[in-house]
């Protein structure tokens, strides 16, 4: 599969004729739990023809392509990208920190050194007590739960865990969350089964209510709720300027696109 994803990569530049500066896997599979039939969910960040970027009228700023089997491919343009930035996209956070990258162009670096300063723990707490919220209650009323959605609660929750207590990006990993959050113990000898099983059934697998961990996860998701950060102000709007600039010189190099030839704006 590794190299069916590179060559549509390269397929999808020639098509669009765009450049691909960073490309990784989201979801279960960088998450470290993958399913026998999990969908390879890649994400990809584009530059566009230097031309696009001075159009009267934008071009279209994301690149979706047909669920091909297993295979999930989609992309944003990355001026599209850096306005998300701006605002601490959690799921442009998340494509960042990936640790399963299958394309890298020297050009990126800029963009990961600015979602380091415009990460926003606030915008992150929300983002993942969201994802939790959603099947909380059926733990209240005592329903059953799909395996993967119980273990994406798990993971959501010692996000935002780490979140609170570091002020960081949370590792994509969920054995890292784990390993800070719940070194020993009954609980994780509970989560540690529930992923052996996860990595051998189908992704439609539905297991019974686990009382203790339900406990658990109840209780610190009410925690959770009273602990979330004060608000931050996002970086100046000149900071993601002059990186689209630096990315775009370095990816055209022929063009005089050197943040130094454009004057700064007055910040916002």
């Amino acid at each position: 599969m590794h190299q069916t994803i590179l060559d549509n990569l390269s397929r999808i530049e020639e098509q669009y004729q765009v450049t691909i500066l960073w490309a990784c896997e989201s979801g279960s599979r960088a998450w470290g739990f993958p399913s026998p039939d999990s969908d390879y969910d890649v994400r990809f960040i584009y530059a566009h023809q230097p031309a696009a970027y001075i159009r009267v009228f934008d071009k279209r700023d994301v690149i979706e392509e047909p669920i091909d089997g297993l295979l999930d491919i989609n992309g944003w343009d990355i001026k599209k990208a850096l306005g998300l930035l701006r605002k601490s996209n959690p799921a442009l956070m998340e494509w960042l920190s990936s640790p399963i990258i299958y394309r890298q162009h020297p050009a990126v670096e800029p963009l990961h050194s600015l979602a380091q300063q415009a990460f926003l723990p606030l915008s992150a707490c929300h983002h993942y007590l969201s994802m939790a919220r959603q099947d909380i209650n059926k733990l209240v009323i005592g329903s059953d739960i799909r395996l993967k959605k119980y273990l994406y609660m798990f993971r959501a929750l010692l996000a935002t865990q780490w979140v609170i207590a570091h002020g960081t990006q949370p590792p994509m990993r969920f054995q890292e969350l784990i390993q800070r959050f719940l070194p020993n113990g009954d609980i994780k000898e509970q989560i540690d089964e529930l992923l052996r099983l996860k990595m051998t059934v189908l992704e439609s697998e539905i297991i019974p209510p686990q009382e203790d961990l339900d406990q658990y996860l109840l209780t610190l998701y009410g925690q959770l709720e009273k602990q979330i950060p004060a608000p931050l102000s996002a970086p100046n709007t000149a900071q993601f300027d002059a990186c689209l600039l630096e990315i775009l010189y370095k990816v055209y190099p022929q063009l005089n696109l050197s943040a130094d030839n454009f004057p700064s704006e007055t910040t916002k």
